[in-house]
């Protein structure tokens, strides 16, 4: 059964709870806002197989992409409207098109995160950009695996670790089933963002959040809060939520030691930021945003060629030093516990006085990261 004595193993994909044929397995909160795992010792019958689909417990091999592209959707309308290069966009009103149904993760009543799913066009404006929150799957695998299991074709989205949940769940492979995972440098705890917005205003009077507005930059995006008519906008870099996840003081301890890394997820497509695309390929950058897009399977390059974008061939291991999340876990800074114990003592002031970093900082990370991989 499943027991979590080192919250570095457990990634919150909720696989064990959804498995559990006595559904004897619940997820709660700790004082982190981080859910896990709890049995109920009474009902179990130990049959394992909360073990046997953890994705942490049992690991795939790392691999290298097939194919890697930097990639753009030529409809400028849903580009702007996407974190980097609209390609997810693409991909998912193919599969609809085909009668698909598409998972993702949206904002909820609360502007929590989830993942639901849908099954028009119209519905994939909840799960267009980055929500810099970790999502609740919910019952999503089994949902999942209903669509699957009826022959309809799915797509499921979401973070490394997530894709690697769903693939030890449904214990099998499906044809119909297309997995597209996205660049994650860690996901932040939900109870954190609820509570930086109650600073902000009340769920109910918060219309729209953009947690990656480029509307101005695709580099120096900002994070977006339209409430009560007025419209909140920062620069990511200086916004207080966003300083606690730039600065790795808010992720989901496990993230520290991603089981999922290096293409370890099984994903048949891999989205992201084409950080250093100015240097690599600079006619495909106008700041406006260009995806990374590696095809991890023959699926996945077959899916990738039926697409309409403009696109070029990209070099996967020259594109690692400027995209260094794609193979290695966020560093666990020391001042994470530090951050936590003010918050258990003050809340929220802890995280309201952060200091914004300097501009340098950036700069700073990058040049380590390329000394790294040389």
């Amino acid at each position: 059964m499943i027991s979590i004595s080192d919250k570095h193993n457990c990634c919150g994909c909720e696989a064990c709870v959804q498995r559990c044929p006595k559904q004897c397995i619940s997820f709660n909160e700790d004082e982190e806002g981080f859910r896990y795992p709890v049995v109920d010792f009474k009902h179990c019958i130990d049959c394992g197989l909360c073990e046997k689909v953890c994705p942490v417990i049992n690991q795939y091999e790392p691999q290298h992409p097939l194919q890697a592209y930097a990639a753009i959707n030529p409809n400028e309308d849903v580009r702007a409207k996407s974190s980097s290069g609209g390609v997810f966009t693409a991909i998912a009103e193919k599969v609809i098109e085909s009668g698909g149904v598409v998972f993702g993760a949206r904002f909820d009543d609360f502007w929590g995160v989830e993942h639901i799913y849908v099954d028009c066009i119209e519905g994939l404006q909840f799960l267009r950009g980055s929500k810099y929150v970790q999502s609740r799957i919910g019952e999503s695998f089994l949902q999942a695996e209903s669509y699957l299991k009826t022959g309809r074709l799915v797509l499921f989205s979401g973070t490394s670790c997530q894709i690697s949940g769903l693939k030890h769940f449904l214990r099998k492979t499906y044809d119909n089933l297309l997995t597209v995972e996205v660049v994650c440098h860690g996901v932040p705890s939900p109870k954190l963002w609820r509570e930086y917005l109650s600073t902000i205003s009340s769920a109910d009077e918060i219309n729209r959040i953009s947690m990656k507005d480029k509307s101005k930059s695709w580099r120096g995006y900002s994070i977006t809060i339209e409430a009560n008519g007025i419209t909140l906008s920062e620069p990511a870099i200086r916004n207080k939520y966003m300083l606690s996840f730039i600065q790795n003081l808010s992720l989901r301890p496990s993230c520290y030691r991603c089981p999922a890394k290096s293409c370890k997820s099984g994903s048949d497509i891999l989205l992201g930021d084409y950080w250093g695309v100015e240097k690599l390929f600079p006619d495909m950058d106008d700041n406006r945003g260009t995806s990374f897009v590696c095809a991890n399977t023959d699926k996945g390059v077959e899916f990738i060629r039926t697409l309409t974008l403009k696109s070029k061939l990209a070099n996967y291991s020259a594109s690692v030093p400027y995209n260094a999340c794609l193979e290695r876990s966020t560093l666990e800074p020391q001042s994470r516990n530090v951050f936590w114990q003010g918050y258990k003592q003050n809340g929220v002031k802890t995280l309201l006085a952060l200091n914004p970093v300097k501009t340098n900082f950036f700069k700073r990370i990058l040049r380590r990261i390329n000394k790294s991989f040389k």
